[in-house]
């Protein structure tokens, strides 16, 4: 009996060591400007999950020295973390910004070093930043992404981006981020062809202005797409931390956008 009790905590333990955690979250204009309780306040939203994925880190006024803060109060919950940081992205008439990636080393490795995508920077304003991750032998590719805003019709972006496919065939490739846009769109179709899935379905992420009757969310435009050929979603959802202040005008010196969590294992 004991054997049989073993023989199932060690194979729920390791089915659980295969499942991995990703976050992607637009946190609005990271940089020197978010004080000390407020990088306080996201590393405990995030602390729980493995890898995270940040848009919008700001390309001066301390945008790196903010992911290093965050890396440091995410030290201090019970894990060790590593991170890497983008150049900032060549824009040709928009604002620059910076990614990051940041990530439980004990549950991820990276293989190489991050890199912005630059086959489509004169034509993707902020170009996608690429990493990829080894877990348990498996690798996966995250291409965390950040489109232009509505009025400047990032489905022209998103279509590009699908080509990035084409760049690196053998990679497992992950496209998350911010990408201005509902799955709903057509020009997902593109993606779509490519058996790729939208994590979320029907789920808006950004925040509104204020609260009306209780429906505090805008935008389905934070998403993930993934291969189901080659990553089984086991979860996929959203972190509403604006819950936790008083108003949205509060919940909006962290962010105007809400995580996305996502679940995997790969196969």
């Amino acid at each position: 009996m004991r054997i049989r009790l073993f023989i199932l905590i060690f194979l729920l333990s390791s089915w659980a060591n295969a499942q991995l955690s990703v976050v992607t979250w637009n946190i609005q204009n990271l940089g020197k400007s978010k004080s000390t309780e407020e990088i306080e306040f996201i590393a405990q939203t995030l602390k729980s999950y493995d890898v995270l994925a940040i848009q919008e880190v700001v390309a001066g006024n301390g945008g790196a020295q903010a992911v290093a803060r965050l890396a440091d109060a995410l030290n201090r919950k019970g894990a060790t973390w590593d991170y890497c940081i983008s150049d900032p992205t060549q824009t040709t008439g928009g604002t620059t910004e910076r990614y990051a990636f940041l990530w439980k080393s004990s549950r991820v490795k990276l293989k190489g070093k991050a890199w912005l995508e630059k086959q489509y920077a004169l034509q993707i304003e902020r170009e996608p930043y690429m990493a990829t991750f080894e877990q348990q032998g498996k690798q996966f590719t995250l291409v965390s992404f950040h489109a232009v805003p509505k009025s400047k019709q990032p489905e022209r972006e998103i279509k590009l981006l699908a080509k990035v496919t084409q760049e690196y065939p053998g990679l497992n490739l992950i496209f998350l981020g911010d990408f201005n846009c509902p799955q709903s769109n057509s020009v997902f179709n593109n993606f779509r062809k490519l058996n790729y899935r939208s994590a979320l379905v029907n789920q808006k992420t950004s925040l509104k202005r204020s609260c009306k009757n209780g429906n505090c969310l805008a935008s389905e435009y934070d998403n993930v797409f993934y291969l189901p050929k080659k990553n089984k979603l086991i979860y996929a959802g959203v972190i509403s931390f604006y819950q936790r202040f008083a108003s949205l005008k509060d919940a909006k010196t962290i962010s105007d956008h809400i995580p996305v969590v996502v679940q995997f294992t790969f196969n």
